[in-house]
C-alpha cells in the first residue's frame, strides 16, 4: 500500500450538497476538529468504495469519541491496544504505508504521551533519545539565540520531531512546545532497539520513511539556501 493512496483517498459530502477531495487525512482531521465535518457528514472512503458517516470512518471515530466522553480515545494506552483501532497511527504520514497489522505491531513497541498546552516538550541544548509522532494537537518550535527567541515552524498532526536525537542521542536544537492540548507516540531509543531486533520487518520501513522525508527537508532547505544566495547577489 503507498502513503499515497492511503492519505488522499476520502471525499467528504458538504452541506452545501457539494463534494469536496479528495483530501489528505491530516486535512479531514482538521475539518473534524474545526467542526467543519460533523459525526453525521458523509465521507467516501475510495480505498474501500463506501460512503459512511464521518463518526464511522475508523481514523477519525477517536476525534468523536472525545467529544462525547470528554476523554481522548488517542490517550488510552495504545501500548496494550486496548480498544484503539491501529489504524488512527495511520493520520501519521511516515506510517501511512503499513497495514492494520504492521501498525498493530508497531504500537506494542511505543507509548503515548499527554502534552499539555504551554508544556516544552522538548528543551533546547538538553540531550535527547527519543523522536515523537503527532497524533492530535499542534507545536512549535523555538529557537532562543542571543537572549532572542524566533519561531521556526508549526507542526500539526501527522508530522513527527526529535528524528535526530534518537539515532545520535545528542543535544536538541530548538525548543518544541504544545501549543493545545496535544497527543503524541512516543519511540524511544530503546524502543527502536527493541523493535529493530524483534520485528525489523517493521523498523525496515520506518526507517526508510524517516529517510524520506528528512531527504525532502534537506532538499528544501538547499533550495531556500540556494535561493537567498541568488537574491543577495542580484541585489548587490
Amino acid at each position: 500500500m503507498g502513503s499515497d493512496s492511503a492519505n488522499s483517498d476520502f471525499t467528504v459530502w458538504g452541506a452545501d450538497q457539494a463534494a469536496y477531495g479528495p483530501v489528505e487525512l491530516p486535512i479531514l482531521v482538521s475539518w473534524v476538529q474545526g467542526e467543519r465535518v460533523t459525526a453525521d457528514t458523509w465521507i467516501y472512503d475510495a480505498k474501500n468504495g463506501v460512503w459512511q458517516k464521518a463518526a464511522e470512518v475508523p481514523e477519525l471515530q477517536m476525534f468523536f469519541r472525545k467529544k462525547i466522553t470528554g476523554v481522548s480515545a488517542a490517550a488510552r494506552a495504545v501500548s496494550s491496544l486496548t480498544g484503539v483501532d491501529p489504524r488512527t497511527l495511520r493520520r501519521v504520514k511516515i506510517l501511512a504505508g503499513m497495514t492494520d497489522d504492521q501498525l498493530a505491531r508497531f504500537a506494542e513497541f511505543m507509548e503515548i504521551e499527554n502534552v499539555p498546552p504551554w508544556h516544552v516538550l522538548v528543551k533546547q541544548g538538553e540531550t535527547g533519545s527519543t523522536m515523537y509522532l503527532i497524533l492530535e494537537g499542534e507545536f512549535r518550535v523555538r529557537v532562543n539565540i542571543g537572549g532572542k527567541e524566533s519561531i521556526l515552524a508549526t507542526l500539526g498532526i501527522g508530522e513527527f520531531f526529535g528524528d535526530i536525537s534518537l539515532f545520535d542521542h545528542g543535544p536538541r536544537s530548538a525548543d518544541v512546545i504544545a501549543n493545545i492540548d496535544s497527543v503524541v507516540l512516543k519511540v524511544s531509543s530503546a524502543a527502536f532497539d527493541k523493535l529493530a531486533a524483534e520485528a525489523p520487518d517493521l523498523a525496515t520501513p520506518f526507517l526508510l520513511a524517516v529517510g524520506k522525508t528528512l531527504a525532502a527537508r534537506i532538499r528544501f532547505d538547499n533550495k531556500r539556501y540556494s535561493d537567498a544566495v541568488k537574491f543577495a547577489r542580484a541585489s548587490v
